[in-house]
């Protein structure tokens, strides 16, 4: 597996830090609430019955509750990696099946859905092409995966801004996949139907304002490359002042989200 479909994130701390968060996700996630609309409305104009299905990584239930409004009579199973969150799905839908499961090891036997949806969620899965066969395997043939997933180009500013701050300009800001990663990774198992990619912009006030929040989502960084302790002040304050004079504006500093769509089906067995 090549370093960039193995992206070295540290699945521990993905769990602990959207777990401690859940609480207050809601609050502050705009734009995941943005995208959530997006790929439901894609769903809804996707050919074909959706009849059992799986949510990878479910979070507070955003996706699960939109989804089921828009279609009333498919039965969701919904999961996520982080405890916390899967607790915060259990109370937005409590009428579904939810568990605790990471998406490269899914706890489900095989072919057992006919369409696996997920929200904001793969970008922070380690090894993509893992993590799509996995969803092959609990697919049934011509089962629909419907995901959106946060894509290269997403807090460009930040790494940026960071790298310019950095004296060898190595930033250990989180990385995300490109449209080419995605493409590779969903291998033979899988004929695409949509793939596209779409910005979404959120504008803060200044950055620490963007920083404080991205943790209280629990989108922090959780790659195993960042250093140990706290960024030192003389580097935090550079990155602050390189952030404000290339990309500021009068309403404050943007920070892009890449929102990549994707629509495959597994292919039927005579096809793979």
């Amino acid at each position: 597996m090549t370093e960039q479909q193995q992206r070295n994130l540290d699945k521990n701390q993905v769990r602990q830090h959207f777990s401690c968060h859940a609480g207050e996700y809601n609050r502050y996630a705009q734009v995941q609430q943005r995208v959530v609309r997006r790929l439901v409305d894609l769903l809804a104009a996707a050919p074909g019955s959706l009849q059992q299905g799986l949510e990878v990584g479910s979070g507070t239930g955003l996706l699960g509750c939109r989804f089921a409004r828009t279609f009333p009579d498919t039965q969701l199973v919904m999961s996520d990696i982080a405890h916390g969150m899967s607790c915060q799905s259990r109370n937005a839908l409590p009428g579904f099946p939810v568990c605790d499961a990471d998406a490269a090891a899914l706890p489900f036997r095989n072919k057992s859905f006919d369409f696996l949806i997920s929200s904001s969620v793969y970008q922070w899965v380690d090894a993509l092409p893992v993590a799509f066969n996995e969803a092959a395997r609990v697919l049934q043939p011509g089962g629909l995966l419907g995901l959106a997933l946060f894509g290269e180009n997403t807090l460009h500013e930040l790494r940026t801004s960071h790298q310019q701050a950095l004296s060898n300009g190595q930033s250990h800001v989180q990385s995300f996949p490109s449209l080419t990663n995605i493409n590779q990774a969903l291998g033979e198992e899988f004929l695409i139907e949509q793939l596209l990619s779409e910005d979404e912009v959120e504008w803060h006030k200044n950055v620490p304002q963007l920083l404080r929040n991205l943790k209280r989502i629990g989108a922090q960084n959780s790659s195993t490359r960042r250093p140990q302790g706290l960024a030192s002040r003389r580097v935090m304050q550079a990155m602050f002042e390189s952030y404000q004079d290339e990309f500021g504006e009068s309403r404050g500093i943007p920070a892009t989200y890449q929102v990549i769509y994707l629509l495959a089906r597994k292919k039927p067995e005579q096809f793979r």
